[in-house]
Order: C-alpha cells, then sequence, then structure tokens
C-alpha cells in the first residue's frame, strides 16, 4: 500500500485501535473450564489452557495442537465470524464446550468511484505465480517444535507504519483485496529482526515476483511469521532464530512502491494482525 502521510496515519491509527476486551490470565484451568490470555477479536490470537485431562481439542471442528500443561493457541482471521465453537475432548470420554464470542473490528475501508482494473497477468506470469504460492504454501504448513509462541512479541522494526492490516478499497461496490499485513517503513537499510523465537522455514533466493526477498519464520503451534520486501536476507532455511536476532535489512525488492517491511502472521489459515501481538510500537 502507498504510504500515508504522518499527521493522516496517526489519525488513522487512532480510529483503528482495537476497541478493550477483558484480558483473562492463563493459569491452571479448572475442571470443565476453558482459560484464555488475550482479547477475543478479528485478527488477533489468544493463549489458552485446556481443562485438566483434555486429550483433544478442535476450534470450529478443526483439530488444535496442544502443548504440555494443555497449553494452546487460537488466532481468529480478519473475517472471522462473531461466534466460535471450542470444544475439549476429555480422557474420561466426557467433552467441554465453550462457544466463543469473537469482537468485531472497524476495518480501515476506502470507497472509490473507480472501476477494479481487470487483471492483465500474462500466462506466463501466472504459471510464475502458482509456483511461488505452492512454495510459500509448503513452507507456512511445516510443523517445528519453536516455542516462540509462547513469549510476548516484539516489533522486528521500528518506525512509521505506512500500512494498517485489514485495510481495503472497494471499487463501485466490488472489493478488492484486504491488507494482509502491517508495513513498516524505518528506511531502506533498516535491521530486520526476529520477533520471537522460531525456525526459518523460507528463505531466498530466489526472490518471488510480488513479495520480493522474502522471509518466513514458524514460530511453533501453526503460528508464523512473513517478511516481504527485504533488501538483504541474513538467514537461512532451517536456521534456529531468537527474538531480538538480526534476519536482513529493509528494502523494496518485489512490487513495492518503495522501502518499507510487510510483516504478515499467520495461525494455520487464519490471517492475523501483527498489533495485535506486538503491541503498540515504542520509541
Amino acid at each position: 500500500m502507498k504510504a500515508l502521510a504522518a499527521p493522516l496515519i496517526a489519525l488513522l491509527t487512532a480510529a483503528y485501535a482495537m476497541p478493550p476486551a477483558p484480558v483473562v490470565e492463563t493459569g491452571v484451568a479448572a475442571e470443565g473450564t476453558f482459560l484464555f490470555e488475550g482479547a477475543l477479536i478479528q485478527g488477533g490470537i489468544v493463549r489458552g489452557t485446556a481443562p485438566a485431562g483434555t486429550v483433544s481439542l478442535t476450534f470450529d471442528g478443526k483439530p488444535v495442537a496442544l502443548a504440555p500443561g494443555g497449553r494452546f493457541l487460537l488466532g481468529f482471521d480478519r473475517d472471522q465470524p462473531g461466534t466460535a465453537m471450542l470444544v475439549a475432548q476429555l480422557a474420561g470420554g466426557g467433552t467441554v464446550r465453550d462457544e466463543l464470542a469473537i469482537a468485531p473490528r472497524a476495518w480501515r475501508i476506502e470507497r472509490v468511484d473507480v472501476a477494479r482494473r481487470p487483471s492483465s497477468a500474462t500466462e506466463a506470469y501466472l504459471k510464475l505465480r502458482a509456483v511461488e504460492l505452492e512454495r510459500i504454501a509448503v513452507a507456512r504448513a511445516t510443523v517445528s517444535p519453536s516455542e516462540g509462541w509462547r513469549q510476548a512479541f516484539i516489533w522486528p522494526a521500528t518506525g512509521r507504519i505506512s500500512g494498517l492490516f485489514g485495510a481495503q478499497r472497494i471499487y463501485r461496490g466490488e472489493p478488492g483485496a484486504y491488507h494482509s499485513g502491517v508495513d513498516i517503513a524505518p528506511g531502506a537499510g533498516a535491521p530486520v529482526v526476529a520477533p520471537a523465537d522460531g525456525i526459518v522455514v523460507l528463505a531466498g533466493p530466489p526472490h518471488f515476483s510480488l513479495e520480493g526477498n522474502l522471509v518466513i519464520i514458524d514460530h511453533g503451534m501453526g503460528l508464523n511469521s512473513a517478511f516481504l520486501h527485504l533488501a538483504s536476507v541474513a538467514v537461512r532455511q532451517g536456521q534456529a532464530v531468537r527474538q531480538g536476532q538480526f534476519i536482513g535489512t529493509v528494502g523494496a525488492t518485489g512490487r513495492a512502491t518503495g522501502p518499507h517491511l510487510h510483516w504478515s502472521m499467520k495461525w494455520n489459515d487464519a490471517r492475523l494482525d501483527p498489533q495485535a501481538l506486538a503491541g503498540t510500537m515504542g520509541n
């Protein structure tokens, strides 16, 4: 997304801020109850503890990984419906159900009175893109033993926020794709660090037509981060990285209008707002 003037970004960020939600600290779950740490909100993620004796867990019918002590993650897509069902299967054969209420977000929507441009992609490009998307999908489906998901995430770079997660344009009633991450513009060559521990599951070369030089880090339990448009890459595929470790530099490779870092996150198939994990950027 094109960079916006600083005063406008400040105004948008204030209007776009996530509404307050109660946060429950995770401890030892009592019999027959779930405990959550975090906000049940679109684009957000919570860490939870399953009821004692839980042997398996599902979220809207899909399996959820369980860590020792009954710990788990839940991520809520940008377009997550308002309710979702969490079900624990207990060792004794019983079940515990919890219908979760997911708070909506007021996404930044821009309506423009122009028709959406038709795609001009060539057949050769579409073939190339299919290969690239498959490579990214394989990387993001990688399961690693990383424990980075347990950490409080930090920002991979600090600077002006030039693009907000979830922002979307509507072209004469036809919605365009929403922005899948947060853009940070600290200047070309600025260092990029790992926001949490993880395993590098993708690192160029070659660079990608859209993403440019791309690094993806798996944080465990289905949670991963992607870093786009890098000028340089300082890690290799399969490498373990620690929170705060240097992984590359900000650039404008791929389809970018200027130097910036696009940071996107996914939990399984759900696209998440990185600001929901990293919080307010410090100075």
